[in-house]
């Protein structure tokens, strides 16, 4: 009787360990989900939807407890420098603290259960996130949508 007591008890530990690591990487993939709209957006050359999209990352992070609070809040204060302008050329400045910053969580924090690619404008001198190995570049938009190449990949 013990050892079935045991096994159950195992096996639920197991179980829920399970669940709460992918509810973490749902909330982490919502917060990249949010990331990616805000670069899509500045890819676009699209100044307001950039503001709208960032304006609903920071409702994201907001609400994302997975995040160490430090990060959490520096996010939140990068999302929100996009969300407060409606300037391309302001947006993608903020964006690319937004994306050092981002980036720095996905190294120590599972966000996404799919590769994330880190690439690499060499004519700015400014990194993205991406979920595609292709180049789209929101440091320039169609100016130069190609420039750059993918640096590193997270698994």
């Amino acid at each position: 009787m013990k050892k079935i007591t045991l096994m159950v008890a195992i096996l639920a530990t197991t179980l829920l360990q399970s669940i709460s690591a992918q509810d973490k990487t749902t909330t982490g993939s919502n917060t990249l989900n949010g990331y990616y709209a805000v670069k899509d957006a500045l890819v676009s050359g699209n100044a307001n939807l950039a503001n709208s999209k960032a304006i609903e990352f920071v409702e994201t992070l907001t609400t994302d407890s997975t995040l160490p609070e430090l990060n959490r809040i520096a996010l939140i204060k990068e999302a929100s420098s996009i969300a407060n302008t409606k300037d391309i050329k302001k947006q993608r400045t903020y964006f690319s603290a937004l994306s050092q910053s981002i980036f720095a969580v996905a190294k120590v924090q599972k966000l996404s259960s799919q590769p994330i690619y880190k690439a690499y404008c060499p004519m700015v001198k400014a990194s993205w996130l991406s979920n595609s190995s292709s180049i789209k570049n929101p440091c320039y938009g169609s100016a130069m949508l190609t420039c750059g190449n993918v640096v590193e990949i997270l698994k």
